[in-house]
């Protein structure tokens, strides 16, 4: 059981590496890298390589470790014991199961993608320590371990938004996804336009590279945003010679918005646009 990528996402060969020895290890695979450089579609992919199921937990700022075990609704069980339901008699009837749960009580090995982790309580990866370690959590309303029928892949995304506990990265695998050099870049663009002209993805690539220097960007704009400035220009029927001489120093590339994302960004390329002129 490899992962080689598949025919809409392109893994380079370090990538393919570090998701097998992942697999290998039984760890999880904690990914990093700028946004949009493919680490949440990364664990829809691995799925769909693998043949497995996808569990996707999305974290937010308000998730905690608990929710992705379970969660006891004793204020249902309190209204429906005042109203004389029978069901009161049974706790399970009240007890909604998380993805840890689902993914562990699942008849086949499936892939959990734990999305954007640092996106909640910095306390929230340590409060998953043992879960994630032992396979098992234990449900005191129940009386019940719940104990994994077999390991899932788990797939753990970060942008860099807060730094994890070091008890928490000694139990995981961890990749870097650097961003594209031109020929892997090249290959991406080609899984998603294969009939674009040499010309006109040259172009397109020499722009948005091009972009990407500019000095005091807040934010580069990423794969994704390359990928969807491509179907603007062919949209607009844009020519490659309309690029090719283009100084983005002193020019705004067409349909400019879908790569910069905020006015700061925006208005700095007016500003450099208005100078070099």
């Amino acid at each position: 059981m490899r992962f080689q990528g598949t025919e809409t996402y392109v893994a380079t060969r370090e990538l393919q590496v570090a998701v097998d020895a992942a697999i290998q290890l039984q760890k999880p695979l904690l990914i990093k890298g700028e946004p949009g450089t493919g680490k949440t579609l990364l664990a829809y992919e691995i799925a769909k390589a693998l043949n497995k199921n996808l569990i996707t937990w999305h974290i937010k700022s308000t998730t905690t470790a608990q929710q992705g075990l379970y969660e006891y609704d004793a204020v249902s069980r309190l209204r429906d014991s005042q109203l004389g339901d029978e069901k009161v008699r049974n706790i399970a009837h009240y007890i909604s199961k998380g993805k840890l749960w689902e993914a562990f009580e699942a008849d086949e090995q499936a892939v959990l993608l734990i999305d954007e982790i640092d996106k909640a309580d910095i306390e929230f990866p340590n409060d998953l320590l043992l879960e994630l370690d032992k396979m098992e959590f234990f449900v005191y309303e129940l009386n019940q371990t719940i104990r994994a029928r077999q390991r899932p892949i788990i797939v753990i995304t970060s942008n860099n938004e807060k730094e994890l506990p070091d008890a928490f990265l000694r139990r995981c695998f961890f990749y870097y996804i650097s961003f594209p050099d031109p020929t892997t870049m090249q290959e991406i663009i080609r899984v998603h336009y294969p009939d674009l002209s040499n010309d006109l993805m040259d172009a397109a690539m020499k722009v948005f590279y091009n972009i990407r220097e500019v000095k005091g960007l807040k934010k580069k704009p990423s794969t994704s945003e390359l990928l969807d400035w491509i179907r603007l220009l062919k949209y607009g029927e844009t020519k490659a010679p309309d690029l090719e001489s283009m100084d983005v120093m002193t020019q705004m590339p067409p349909y400019a918005g879908s790569l910069l994302k905020n006015e700061q960004d925006y208005t700095l390329m007016e500003r450099l646009r208005r100078f070099g002129r």
